[in-house]
């Protein structure tokens, strides 16, 4: 009984994980690509239903390894592959199958819990914000950088400056002359 209660904690633990990285992408796209403030509360509801999703795939997870039990019981034979089971599977399928329909019933008392609610959005909020401070760390790092800073400026100097001939220059001198065009063009017009 122990072992299917350690088993069951151990699926709400990844479930929970699962939730706060879907409610730190939420956050993310909402606050950053809309461009909206963060409002703690506006993203309870999409927890609650990430963990009711969550309940749902494991409750659906349970009725497969059901059916996978009823179609293994009184088959004797070599098994053809791993998912092919025998008889012999039968004892674990239906601890599989408790376990994951204890996994759902969890998260779906979790997902009625405010506290619970109010706490997977405030650590997922704590990690969309560490994900852009990691972000604007690299990039400060990466813009502020002098080339005696950098170990392998020596090295790339020769593709960042064939870059700048082909690409860039090219780039400018494109820009400069449609400019130089329009100009002419408004001139003649005017």
């Amino acid at each position: 009984m122990r072992r299917a209660a350690e088993a069951i904690e151990e699926g709400v633990a990844i479930a929970l994980a699962a939730a706060r990285l879907q409610v730190k992408n939420r956050i993310l796209i909402d606050t950053i690509a809309q461009d909206d403030d963060f409002d703690h509360s506006a993203f309870l509801p999409y927890a609650k239903d990430s963990l009711l999703a969550l309940a749902s795939e494991q409750e659906r997870a349970s009725e497969a390894v059901r059916t996978q039990r009823a179609k293994a019981w009184g088959r004797h034979s070599d098994p053809h592959g791993t998912h092919d089971y025998r008889d012999r599977d039968v004892r674990n399928l239906r601890k599989r199958a408790k376990q994951y329909a204890g996994v759902a019933k969890k998260l779906r008392g979790l997902a009625e819990d405010e506290d619970t609610l109010q706490n997977l959005v405030e650590a997922a909020r704590d990690a969309a914000w560490h994900d852009v401070e990691s972000t604007l760390e690299r990039r400060l790092q990466i813009e502020a950088m002098r080339p005696d800073d950098d170990p392998d400026y020596d090295i790339m100097r020769e593709a960042r400056m064939q870059a700048l001939r082909l690409v860039d220059l090219q780039t400018l001198a494109s820009d400069t002359k449609k400019r130089q065009q329009a100009r002419e063009a408004q001139s003649e017009a005017g």
